[in-house]
């Protein structure tokens, strides 16, 4: 099988960390300790597991930290190399309950998984994103299928997958839906773990494919009373009102409009710069996970506020000192699981497809390449916001490669979208 293989090589990702400064200077394409190769098909882990042909694998923004350095070094111990990344997944089974069936994955390897009896107190009431076993029982360390050696991953034709990590794709989704589900299910979890009681002032900071799912979430499943997005280009502005946001805004604009919001008092330095506010807004999302993004939320949210952390944070440096003197509380959101509803637990993953149907979240599957353009896609999707794009996919479908509901794509030539891009 062909795969994208993510090897430990120190002097490579050495490499990968310089090559992220240049990129940050705007001088060049991300590279990382990963090649093309051809494998055996990865072995099947044991019972109640199937393996799974992706037809599209996204991109995500933890995958780009890895690949050019950026991700904290807490990963190494729940992870294993070498492994195959790509955990947004859509593919075809072969075996077990849903053979012959498409599926997404749910890709956290938590105690079921695993084969580990009795689960962990968090495995136990669905909670299997907080699993304190991810190290352990029959497979190798891997918090999430694409980062574990034993599973594979999605950037490949082939990978496998435990039946309880499988949900199946309804008929009417076509693939590129599919694939928007669990970065959906991810803003899921953020917005319903934000806890909003009706009427609170929200700001969601970042307008990439999570921060847009957010809004989305926020605006289906939660009850803000004013919903602003900070949203740096003018793609994303767009998608940003259109998916549910009262007010979009620059990046730099942010106090301003907390401040028209909440009423607030602004401090301000000698060159009339808002400085800090006496108050705020009650909640800030934030989807970039960033030093520069934590200062902001600090900024802009009330004493006795909230900052919900989604973005997948490396190691910063931020001044605590408001965390402190304001008590705001700042909390994590990874992952999915069950979530509460009033109707009683639900898959964040059944509430994810509701999603993604309502919103439309497929229009965010911006291009498509084939694994062989490795290096033109993970440069696409590092730039996907200055270029006009959102999510960025490897797509393994071959012309006839079966049924996959209207608009699926199967039989589309397998190379990159000719989707217009903002100049």
């Amino acid at each position: 099988m062909k795969a994208l293989k993510f090897e430990r090589n120190v002097p490579r990702f050495a490499a990968a960390r310089v090559a992220s400064a240049i990129v940050g200077s705007g001088k060049g394409v991300r590279v990382g300790p990963l090649e093309l190769v051809e494998l055996d098909p990865i072995e099947i882990p044991g019972p109640s597991w199937v393996r799974l042909r992706p037809r599209l694998a996204g991109i995500c923004g933890s995958d780009l930290a890895t690949l050019d350095g950026r991700s904290s070094r807490y990963f190494e111990h729940i992870v294993s190399f070498p492994f195959i990344p790509g955990h947004e997944v859509v593919g075809d089974v072969e075996g077990g309950a849903l053979d012959g069936r498409r599926a997404v994955i749910e890709p956290v390897l938590g105690c079921e998984a695993r084969a580990i009896e009795p689960p962990c107190p968090a495995c136990a009431v669905g909670r299997k994103g907080s699993c304190e076993r991810i190290a352990f029982g029959h497979l190798r360390p891997g918090l999430q299928t694409g980062y574990c050696r034993d599973t594979g991953g999605g950037w490949s034709t082939g990978l496998v997958a435990h039946e309880s990590q499988l949900h199946a794709v309804p008929d009417d989704f076509s693939d590129e839906a599919a694939v928007m589900v669990e970065p959906a299910a991810c803003a899921i979890h953020a917005a319903l773990a934000s806890e909003i009681a009706g009427g609170e002032r929200v700001i969601v900071l970042g307008a990439g494919t999570l921060g847009l799912c957010v809004i989305a979430a926020l605006r289906a499943l939660c009850l803000p009373g004013a919903l602003v997005a900070v949203a740096k280009h003018a793609s994303q502005r767009k998608l940003a009102r259109d998916l549910g946001a009262d007010q979009v805004v620059k990046p730099g604009e942010h106090k301003r409009a907390a401040r028209r919001l909440s009423g607030s008092l602004a401090l301000e330095s000698d060159g009339g710069d808002i400085e800090r506010l006496t108050g705020g807004v009650d909640l800030v999302v934030d989807c970039v996970g960033s030093s520069d993004s934590l200062q902001q939320s600090l900024e802009v949210v009330h004493p006795g506020g909230r900052i919900v952390l989604v973005g997948m944070p490396g190691v910063v440096k931020v001044d605590l000192a408001p965390l402190w003197q304001r008590e705001i509380e700042l909390r994590g959101a990874y992952a999915y699981g069950s979530e509460d509803r009033p109707d009683g637990p639900r898959s964040t993953f059944q509430l994810a497809m509701d999603l993604v149907r309502d919103a439309r979240l497929e229009r965010l599957v911006s291009a498509r390449y084939p694994l062989e353009r490795y290096e033109e896609a993970v440069a696409h999707a590092a730039a996907a916001g200055r270029r006009g794009a959102v999510k960025i996919v490897f797509d393994m479908r071959k012309a006839g490669s079966g049924p996959g509901g209207p608009g699926s794509g199967a039989g589309r030539p397998n190379a990159a979208d000719t989707t217009k891009e903002a100049k």
